[in-house]
Formats: C-alpha cells, sequence, structure tokens
C-alpha cells in the first residue's frame, strides 16, 4: 500500500511540474520564421578540420535534423525564454539582435549587429529581443536530434526586469 502512494505522490508531481511549465512559459511576440530550405536528415557525423591556428570538432550519435530558416522580430518583439536541443548558428541579417541569457544574474543585453553572428549552444535558456525600431532579420541554422522540436519554450528564469 505504501509503494502505490509513493508512486501515485510521483505521478502526481511530474504532472504539477508539467502542467507549470507550460503555464508559465513565455511565448514570443512580433516573431515570426520561415524556412528556407526543407529541413534534411543527416546520419551520424564525425569530422574534424584544422587550418594553421583554427581547429573545428563536430560529431553526432543518431540521426539529426538540420534546420535553416529566416527568423524575422518586428520592432518590440520577443523570442520568448526559449532553449534548443542542439547548437544553433545565428546571423543578423538586417537591425539589431539583443540577446539575454537565462543563468546571467545581471541581465545584461548582448547587441549583435547586422552581418554579425553568435553561436546559442544546446540547452541554454535564452531570449532574443528587438529592441530598435526596424525589423530584426536573422537566418538560424540549427542541428537538433531527428523527431525532437527545434525550440522549447521555457518558464522566465526571473532575471531580467521584463
Amino acid at each position: 500500500m505504501k509503494s502505490k502512494w509513493v508512486w501515485a505522490l510521483l505521478v502526481g508531481a511530474v504532472g504539477i511540474t508539467v502542467y507549470a511549465g507550460s503555464v508559465l512559459a513565455t511565448p514570443s511576440s512580433g516573431f515570426s520564421s520561415v524556412p528556407l530550405a526543407p529541413v534534411a536528415q543527416f546520419g551520424e557525423i564525425a569530422d574534424k578540420a584544422k587550418l594553421g591556428d583554427w581547429k573545428s570538432k563536430i560529431k553526432t550519435k543518431g540521426v539529426s535534423d538540420l534546420h535553416v530558416l529566416e527568423v524575422t522580430v518586428a520592432p518590440g518583439g520577443t523570442g520568448g525564454w526559449h532553449s534548443h536541443r542542439g547548437p544553433s548558428f545565428v546571423i543578423v541579417k538586417s537591425g539589431t539582435a539583443t540577446f539575454y541569457e537565462g543563468d546571467d544574474p545581471s541581465c545584461t543585453p548582448h547587441e549583435i549587429l547586422a552581418g554579425s553572428g553568435f553561436f546559442e549552444p544546446a540547452g541554454r535558456v535564452h531570449t532574443l529581443r528587438n529592441e530598435e525600431g526596424e525589423n530584426l532579420v536573422n537566418v538560424v541554422v540549427q542541428l537538433v536530434p531527428t523527431g525532437t522540436p527545434r525550440r522549447i519554450d521555457e518558464p522566465d528564469p526571473g532575471n531580467c526586469p521584463f
């Protein structure tokens, strides 16, 4: 009988956590994305490159999906707090991207100007905002495990005043 109560409490706690996570998620606003190419699947990848002091290494296990998108954020818009299950490369095509990290207690804004890029590591909670007066347009390349969503809405970490 005792194990049934423990099981019931565990199932209830998981249910509350899932419900709270969906209720507390921070949705995007003024934000749209358009695929620039169909999602492509890749088998396992293992590659290294070296040229002078420059080095690169990528290794995956299992099948991956590669997404290539154009993301537009209207003035005052936001991507909401979110994370990704794989790495993302972002190129700012026009406008200025203001990037915030969920684990930064000082909520330091990182401005990325048109013509520049930035990297979003897998699993890091962050938000991207357009705090300027013109549309922000980014090209995003993401590699995620096949069959998983490329974006996970996350609750507000509470470190920023917005």
